[in-house]
């Protein structure tokens, strides 16, 4: 049975197969971008009989450089990507059953793409919508 701490892990371990971004299954109090932040949103139950599967929806937010910083929105826009080596979608569905504890995950959208604050700052961040079933 997969634990919501044991997917987002998993989901953190594929994110980090992209050269130079950071990830974190968990919240950290002072992210240093670029990095994939990994947030469990919802965990719809019984989605099989007999209780089979489960669905977890999590948010994977991506943050990039200063929101001012054309080569903020070039990186951005490359992890937004359907394809390529930095695509956030190609990331996490690089290992679909994500090291075992699923039977299948999927980014069903981006989402956001807007300035935030952090750390004094204004950042560019974009959020994904990622889909997990699981036991």
């Amino acid at each position: 049975m997969a634990s919501i701490s044991s997917l987002r892990t998993a989901l953190a371990t594929n994110l980090g197969t992209i050269s130079g971004l950071r990830t974190s299954p968990e919240m950290p109090d002072n992210p240093n971008p670029p990095i994939a932040l990994v947030r469990p949103v919802t965990v719809e139950y019984n989605q099989a009989m007999a209780r089979g599967m489960t669905k977890y929806n999590f948010t994977v937010v991506v943050i990039v450089g200063r929101a001012e910083e054309r080569t903020a929105q070039r990186s951005l826009d490359a992890y937004c990507s359907s394809t390529g080596t930095s695509s956030i979608k190609n990331a996490v569905e690089s290992d679909k059953t994500l090291g075992g504890n699923a039977y299948d995950c999927r980014v069903s959208e981006m989402r956001n793409y807007t300035p935030i604050q952090l750390n004094e700052g204004t950042y560019l961040a974009a959020e994904f919508a990622v889909e997990v079933f699981a036991d």
